[in-house]
């Protein structure tokens, strides 16, 4: 159950209280006897070893690694997913609606049950759950590596997903526990958001490196590998931080985990179906009817998983929404642009990762500079501008295409990854300085929510307007190409089933497929642009600008 209260500090802190408002003086977490003053000899005086082990179990520094490494290896997922995508679908001759559902598996799962993992948390140890998405994470990797079909690829992405949801909410409330200086914490969750850009910067490396050796199961061997790591960090540094061992709130999580599922697979598959297909709609009506229930039996329960009252603050509101576009165009750009330099520039995924890196390493430098930045600024100057020259640099990759050369393009990626660092990394911060202190953990719940919807969005949405309307527009490319028939009912025939990439092409049908993926490309960039600009207006007339005040 969600505490009315700030994360505790750790379940062995000494003097250290749940209800301790944010910003007061932070105890030493360490459980620690009385010790008997300094001359007096003691028979049983820890040796070296003993104080070694002590220093690290709740050392900040420790813990502030494990947490940055669970958020990274979430993210690394991802772009390592949409970097095999090709490889997967030319090995396993994935249509290619359904090889949407390839990267939608894993952020459907992350969306549905990350504010249900946040409340787990706080009922039954947040390190615990911490540590059972890593494993998750571990298992869903073990499953795709050794996948024979898509549909276990796909079942190995859910798994993973319900790791990244478990990791998510729970690393970022340590942090909150561990530091409780309001500014400091904003430059550790800077940082945390720092470390999710790491995660997707190595991604297409780790990925085009494994690739150019080995087939695309061994993508999913860095999820093991670095799963073991951060398992091992965690265990040896982090304390365990529990505020609250009170009722579970067992049908605000139910009726909240169906109302995000049913609303984000009606997304995924509405791009398949339509909208307003029977299914789909029967869809829609169930989270429709799921969500109204969980608001009712939130305002009605003395302990509700999310307070749904913070919603009547005008910027508690609006920063859900800049945090859910921030992920959205974030996600979805990425793998637009990942898609387009691997098949509409026919680059390798090494030297796709290589090109991605100029965005994902911008993001990084600039993520990690933001906290620092907010502390005289607020967060409306950042949100905003990252949202405008985010926007300017979708606009501005939308007006390139397959021979546009690096040298063109570098400077838009680059813009595009500042630009996100300034609305990712400060949106998590100002989520929880439009709140009570006492609220900071729901706020912090929510907040992984909403990014994480607006991940599945960027990823469906935005994907499937991509396939749409290279679908819809390759007609038209292979005739002004002038392939006839019957080459031309082949070709499109051969892109709908996905069995497109493992047979030479003639020069005019590649060119064909590359201007029309280049539109569905193309058509998504512009969109994002779209959405940013319009949130850039509501991040400027409600977010509040500085940290609440008690």
């Amino acid at each position: 159950m969600p505490s009315a209260s700030p994360p505790a500090a750790g379940a062995g802190s000494a003097g250290a209280r749940a209800d301790r408002p944010l910003g007061s003086p932070v105890t030493d977490q360490r459980t620690t006897a009385p010790t008997a003053p300094a001359h007096t000899p003691h028979a049983n005086a820890p040796g070296p070893a003993t104080t070694a082990r002590s220093s690290l179990r709740g050392s900040r520094a420790v813990t502030l690694i494990a947490m940055c490494l669970g958020a990274m290896i979430t993210f690394l997922q991802i772009t390592a997913t949409v970097s095999a995508l090709t490889t997967i679908q030319r090995d396993l001759r994935v249509d290619p609606t359904t090889l949407i559902w390839i990267p939608s598996a894993y952020t459907l799962v992350v969306a549905s049950l990350v504010l249900s993992a946040a409340t787990l948390g706080n009922r039954y140890g947040r390190k615990r759950m911490f540590g059972a998405g890593v494993i998750a994470m571990i298992v869903g990797g073990a499953v795709v590596a050794g996948a024979p079909t898509v549909a276990w690829v796909i079942v190995g992405q859910l798994l993973a997903g319900l790791g990244g949801a478990l990791i998510l909410p729970n690393s970022l409330a340590i942090l909150g526990a561990t530091f409780t200086d309001p500014h400091r914490r904003t430059e550790v969750i800077t940082a945390w958001s720092a470390a999710s850009g790491i995660g997707l910067a190595v991604g297409p490396l780790i990925a085009g490196a494994l690739l150019r050796h080995h087939q695309w199961h061994s993508v999913y061997v860095s999820t093991i590998v670095l799963g073991v790591v951060t398992l091992a960090i965690a265990a040896i540094g982090v304390v365990e931080s529990r505020p609250s061992a009170g009722r579970l709130d067992v049908p605000g999580l139910l009726l909240g985990t169906i109302a995000i599922a049913a609303a984000v697979y009606a997304l995924i598959q509405g791009g398949r179906d339509g909208y307003t297909s029977p299914a789909v709609a029967t869809t829609w009506i169930v989270s429709a009817a799921a969500l109204v229930g969980f608001v009712l039996v939130e305002l009605r329960t003395s302990a509700p998983m999310l307070d749904v009252r913070l919603f009547r603050s005008a910027s508690f509101s609006a920063v859900m929404v800049v945090a859910a576009v921030s992920l959205f165009g974030f996600t979805g750009v990425a793998i637009l642009l990942v898609l387009f330099h691997e098949r509409a520039q026919a680059l390798s995924p090494l030297d796709t990762g290589w090109r991605m890196l100029v965005l994902f390493g911008v993001y990084v430098v600039v993520a990690f500079a933001a906290g620092r930045m907010i502390r005289r600024t607020g967060f409306k100057a950042p949100l905003a501008a990252g949202l405008v020259l985010g926007a300017l640099a979708s606009f501005g990759l939308a007006a390139q295409g397959p021979a546009t050369p690096i040298g063109h393009r570098w400077p838009l990626l680059a813009l595009f990854g500042a630009a996100s660092a300034l609305v990712v990394a400060p949106a998590t911060a100002a989520a929880l300085a439009s709140v009570a202190p006492a609220q900071a953990g729901m706020a912090s719940g929510a907040v992984n929510a909403a990014r994480q919807l607006g991940s599945v969005l960027g990823s469906s949405l935005l994907g499937t307007l991509l396939t749409t309307t290279m679908l819809a527009d390759l007609p038209d490319r292979l005739a002004a190409h002038q392939v006839g028939e019957p080459t031309r009912t082949a070709v499109q025939s051969a892109v709908v089933a996905g069995a497109t990439g493992d047979q030479p092409l003639p020069d005019p049908v590649r060119s064909a497929l590359a201007e029309a993926l280049t539109a569905g490309v193309q058509a998504g960039l512009r969109v994002n642009g779209l959405v940013f600009l319009a949130t850039a207006v509501l991040a400027l007339v409600l977010v509040r600008n500085r940290p609440h005040q008690p």
